[in-house]
């Protein structure tokens, strides 16, 4: 069974992990060109990236510890959590391009298919207001969030002056600066968290297959097929829907508990009952 994801956790990687590797007409900056040497500063640095157009910084925001453990082909949790950074950031810059190119073909449009789309429950609606305006809400909210200094080298993110609930996302000190942090003790707690190879390049595997669907729709797009945002909307929201669940059905059956893959798997393996999909990743290397 796919495992159920609320709203608010799918809006968090697409709105920090993997943000973006957005390719935006002027040129590029480095993370070390903005101020992140207090917690404040970082939050206002990653809402400065959107706002100057470099959204493609915004992974290198993240940190995330891997263990100190190398799978059997000699690969590290490190470079396949890089792996997934990178697949995510490149999805996410080509998400970037459609939605700029929406908003010049429709800017009449985009504001009311948000709403629309706000109404709905469905996957394919929700995903439609993130590829409209992905940014959207990270930016309208940044004068709500702020953080607090409990000076042991963290911070706590709060939301319109508490904590937000749960505590967690925080922000932690690295010899960069300060970061975003995922406490990766609490994570794997979480049975859907990767833990093999395999996971990880799964993981990889469905951000690419995302931004395949999204080159597949920006072709589309191109081409003048849509005669107007809604019928776009609607492509696009089914075509990476579908790329969503099938890659989910894939990932969901590597973590039950009964298919064995809760251990190690050798590097050669395949995952058990399935097959790699057609626009899957390699493991990361």
């Amino acid at each position: 069974m796919v495992p159920t994801v609320r709203r608010p956790l799918l809006i968090l990687p697409v709105l920090a992990i993997a943000a973006s590797l957005a390719l935006v007409a002027c040129g590029r900056k480095k993370v070390g060109e903005y101020d992140t040497s207090t917690p404040e500063a970082a939050i206002e640095a990653m809402h400065r990236m959107i706002v100057d157009g470099h959204a493609e910084l915004l992974p290198q925001m993240v940190h995330l510890e891997a263990r100190d453990v190398e799978f059997d082909d000699g690969v590290t949790e490190a470079s396949a959590i890089a792996d997934v950074k990178g697949k995510a950031g490149e999805m996410l810059g080509r998400l970037w391009r459609i939605s700029v190119k929406i908003r010049e073909r429709w800017p009449k449009q985009v504001d009311r298919e948000i709403r629309n789309a706000a109404k709905q429950q469905g996957l394919e609606e929700f995903i439609t207001s993130i590829l409209i305006d992905p940014f959207a809400s990270l930016n309208s909210q940044r004068e709500h969030l702020s953080a607090e200094d409990m000076t042991d080298g963290t911070a706590a993110l709060l939301w319109k002056g508490e904590p937000i609930p749960g505590g967690f996302i925080r922000l932690v000190e690295t010899p960069e600066g300060w970061r975003v942090d995922i406490p990766v003790e609490l994570a794997r707690g979480n049975r859907y968290w990767p833990d093999t190879r395999h996971e990880w390049a799964v993981v990889a595997s469905m951000m690419l297959a995302i931004e395949n669907s999204l080159k597949d729709f920006e072709r589309e797009l191109d081409s003048g097929r849509f005669k107007d945002l809604g019928q776009a909307s609607a492509r696009v929201g089914r075509l990476v829907g579908e790329s969503v669940v099938a890659q989910s059905i894939i990932y969901a059956f590597m973590k039950r508990p009964e298919s064995g893959s809760s251990s190690t798997p050798r590097a050669g393996d395949a995952p058990p009952g399935s097959s790699a999909p057609a626009n899957s990743a390699s493991p990361p290397g």
